[in-house]
């Protein structure tokens, strides 16, 4: 009983990652209907903008660190935003109206770009680097043999106050609204006064700036940056993408919900399993989803006449 409880707050932890990477994704496609492949490697580079706030403002567990994780997190949000933007400035908005395929072409060219720039000296380099921890790893308390870490609790809690941030902007704000509406139809959101390009900026913005979230959390609770092309990266941009893919790509809650379960099959199936086989299990809900339910588990079917 210990284990499965233990298990179930890794699970809480690790699904928060997979979220606000997830949620990035689905709000590209959910405006765009284009997958952005580039969004994982913006996940890297907002773990290595945090790293270097870190480092370079010399914050570690033994000075201030509950002043220093909101400064470092909105920088790196804010830095990451502005890439995503001028991301889609250059290269996803002339493409606006070009077959989906050339977009798709671009995306996998932006993301082997900022892999490749990422292994410059002046960044990650070809080695992983350690990052003194913003915040002690150390036990909150322990209940009934589960060993509660703060490191989890921070996680977990900004990652949720993000995620409820998020849920307030698209469904109770001016601005997530016009997301909604271009959404829905870009066309008639332009005749009705929504400024289409601004709108997707903004879009782009909010998923980058998550991502970035997420590569800070992911600092916090592993402590080292890996170098972008490392398969660590490209197997939690593919596992926060299957998050979107199995919640229903497009739908903010359903990432959510989709982070979740891909944590819980990965973490209970390595738990009770075999922890080698942990992204077999994370694949097999997918090709399980997309078998009985394309749209995913909260996704709406979409009927296109041709």
């Amino acid at each position: 009983m210990t284990t499965f409880v233990q298990t179930l707050v890794d699970t809480i932890a690790l699904g928060s990652l997979y979220a606000l990477t997830a949620l990035g994704y689905t709000l590209v496609y959910g405006v765009l209907r284009f997958i952005n492949f580039a969004h994982s490697d913006i996940f890297t580079v907002g773990a290595w903008v945090s790293f270097s706030l870190a480092s370079s403002l010399g914050w570690a567990a033994t000075g201030s660190p509950f002043f220093a994780m909101p400064v470092v997190l909105l920088l790196a949000m804010a830095i990451c935003a502005a890439l995503g933007i001028l991301i889609e400035l250059l290269a996803y908005r002339p493409l606006r109206r070009a077959p989906r395929l050339n977009v798709l072409i671009t995306a996998i060219g932006v993301s082997l770009f900022l892999q490749n720039v990422g292994q410059l000296d002046w960044a990650f380099g070809t080695q992983g680097q350690p990052m003194a921890p913003l915040i002690e790893d150390r036990s909150l308390f322990t209940l009934a043999g589960v060993n509660i870490r703060l490191v989890d609790v921070v996680v977990v809690v900004l990652a949720g106050l993000l995620m409820l941030g998020l849920e307030r902007l698209v469904y109770g704000t001016k601005v997530g609204r016009a997301m909604r509406a271009v959404s829905f139809d870009e066309r008639v959101a332009s005749l009705m006064g929504i400024n289409v390009n601004r709108i997707v900026s903004i879009t782009f913005g909010i998923g980058s700036a998550l991502a970035a979230a997420g590569g800070l959390l992911f600092v916090l609770k592993y402590g080292n940056i890996k170098q972008p092309a490392d398969t660590t990266w490209v197997l939690l941009g593919l596992r926060a993408f299957v998050a979107a893919v199995v919640g229903g790509i497009g739908n903010v809650r359903g990432a959510v919900a989709g982070a979740l379960l891909i944590a819980f099959v990965e973490q209970f199936g390595a738990a009770y399993l075999s922890a080698n086989m942990r992204d077999l299990f994370v694949f097999v809900v997918l090709i399980a989803v997309l078998l009985f339910k394309p749209s995913g588990l909260f996704g709406k079917a979409v009927v296109e006449k041709v």
